[in-house]
């Protein structure tokens, strides 16, 4: 079996175990469950906070054969779909397929209904990437298109979307997720992978992802492979070039202090660990605040 990376092993099989959109999934939620399903959706927001996960649970949940839990991903539509095999889920990466060629000949399949499920639903990433011709090819099927067809759009620059497009979907905007959220779930994966760590390890992997769980779960699958059974926060520090708390005081101490002699030996043991000086820089002001 091939290897499968932590970020798509711990992907959300369910609105229950999205993190940090809560309101956003219960809108979804109630909307479904009272059958107001959009034909148009938008999600926007930061890289790795949940959007295509989100957009696949839309996908399970109008097309689950056990409509009561959906999505119970246990029936065939839901297995189907979540491992991205489903005939009638198509995923499209805007980046590559963005001419007016493309979005012609996917509006031609529009047409055609789905062949097992309820809804044929397309799932468009990085659709900021679409050319002004491919957009406006898009808008009329947008406005009004078959009962049986679904789209949702992902972008993480939702104002090169040009607004004709915005204003035929319903729009959501995702957001960063805090460090404490992450930090949860990045432990309940070491606990699942049993695997020990030092809580400063988890927290400073969390601050690293800048609000995003995919990213968060990357820089964490690095960290186990340097570290291998036990993560500490050295090892983090080591890969990432991070000052210690330690260093950081070190230096708004001779600062404080007017030390110029030690402040200058701080900075040079500093350059000489190969330390990161932008973040070094943030995380001064952070701690300045």
């Amino acid at each position: 079996m091939s290897y499968k990376a932590l970020y798509r092993t711990y992907r959300p099989n369910s609105f229950e175990s999205v993190i940090g959109q809560q309101h956003i999934v219960k809108t979804l939620q109630n909307a479904i469950a009272q059958g107001k399903i959009s034909h148009a959706y938008l999600f926007c927001g930061p890289r790795g906070t949940g959007k295509t996960s989100v957009a696949k649970l839309v996908a399970k949940s109008v097309n689950c054969l056990n409509p009561k839990e959906a999505p119970c991903n246990h029936c065939e539509f839901c297995e189907t779909i979540q491992a991205g095999i489903h005939p009638d889920v198509i995923e499209i990466d805007a980046a590559s397929n963005n001419g007016v060629d493309e979005i012609r000949e996917l509006i031609e399949k529009v047409k055609y209904a789905p062949l097992q499920a309820k809804y044929k639903v397309y799932i468009i990433d990085e659709v900021h990437m679409l050319s002004q011709g491919a957009f406006n090819a898009l808008l009329k099927t947008l406005e009004e298109p078959p009962s049986h067809v679904i789209f949702i759009l992902a972008t993480t620059e939702p104002h090169k979307v040009i607004p004709t497009i915005i204003s035929r979907c319903q729009r959501y905007d995702f957001v960063r997720v805090n460090v404490r959220e992450i930090q949860h779930r990045i432990e309940e994966v070491l606990k699942i992978e049993q695997i020990s760590y030092e809580e400063e390890a988890v927290r400073l992997i969390s601050q690293l992802a800048d609000g995003g769980v995919r990213d968060a779960l990357s820089i964490l699958e690095q960290c186990i492979a340097y570290a291998q059974d036990d993560l500490r926060a050295v090892h983090v520090n080591e890969i990432y070039g991070i000052a210690t708390t330690q260093d950081k005081l070190k230096l708004i101490n001779a600062i404080f202090d007017s030390n110029v002699v030690t402040l200058m030996s701080e900075i040079e043991n500093i350059l000489q660990k190969n330390i990161d000086i932008k973040r070094l820089t943030s995380d001064l002001m952070e701690i300045l605040k």
